[in-house]
């Protein structure tokens, strides 16, 4: 018969040895983590569409009436220049969904807002007449001391 020894020989390892070991698999493994991450995540933001903040534009505008120039020939200089104000706030920025516009009027040193007008862009392409848009304070009136 044959007999076959067999001398198995264990090495015993210290724990500190094999914690240090595997803290150094773990940074390797992070390390390698943040390699793969890095270069998805810049692919990700060249590729996929920018967020658009949209917001509202406010302009508020002061006219002068003019000598012997009466209330209604006031207010119609104000809509034009809500008009005026309205398309160049659209056209100079694209991101402007919505305007608000509020025009006052001065006389003999008394000021007081005459008109407002808010529209959204879609809005204003459809009709762009600031009648349509705008609300009129009717205290405006009394309160130039246009008629006195």
């Amino acid at each position: 018969m044959f007999r076959i020894d067999t001398i198995q020989s264990f090495s015993v390892i210290p724990f500190s040895i094999i914690s240090q070991v595997g803290k150094k698999i773990q940074i390797i493994h992070s390390g390698v983590w943040l390699l793969l991450a890095v270069p998805l995540w810049l692919t990700t933001e060249a590729i996929a569409p920018q967020t658009v903040q949209a917001y509202t534009a406010r302009v508020d505008l002061l006219i002068d009436r003019l000598p012997e120039e009466s209330y209604e020939t006031v207010l119609r200089r104000a809509e034009f220049t809500a008009r005026a104000a309205t398309q160049r706030s659209f056209d100079q920025d694209i991101l402007v969904t919505e305007v608000s516009i509020i025009i006052s009027a001065q006389n003999r040193g008394a000021i007081a807002p005459i008109l407002s007008l808010e529209v959204s862009r879609p809005q204003w392409q459809k009709l762009p007449d600031p009648q349509n848009w705008t609300t009129y304070f009717k205290t405006a009136r009394l309160l130039l001391l246009i008629d006195q």
